[in-house]
């Protein structure tokens, strides 16, 4: 029963937000994340092009660098990204890369936690 009441919590907290401005917050976010791991050297973003519709996520890895010890670099300096293949190991082969870090971000997240991540 525990389940069903924190999802009607949910369902509420999400309805009072109203989803349009829960969709557009996600967007402005994904667009402020994707825009600023591209100024980072070395940093390749793996995803849609600048400026197409996304997800509040992105996927990237650094040269020289494997996404496991990159995510526990990020992860020493108190940000929390995944690092792995994220059930896509068919698109890892085609990108040609074993593995991703990945920053996942929703409406809890803000841009300042994106700088944050950028700094590290």
């Amino acid at each position: 029963i525990a389940q069903a009441v924190g999802l009607g919590a949910a369902v509420d907290y999400l309805s009072r937000l109203g989803m349009d401005a829960v969709h557009a917050y996600e967007s402005e976010l994904a667009a402020y994340l994707e825009s600023q791991l591209r100024t980072v050297d070395g940093l390749t973003v793996h995803g849609p092009p600048a400026g197409a519709p996304r997800a509040a996520l992105a996927a990237f890895t650094c040269a020289g660098v494997h996404a496991n010890d990159l995510a526990t670099f990020i992860d020493q300096d108190g940000v929390a990204v995944r690092a792995g293949h994220h059930c896509a190991q068919p698109l890892h082969a085609a990108l040609g890369v074993t593995s991703t870090a990945r920053a996942s971000l929703y409406i809890y997240n803000t841009k300042e936690e994106v700088d944050r991540l950028i700094e590290t």
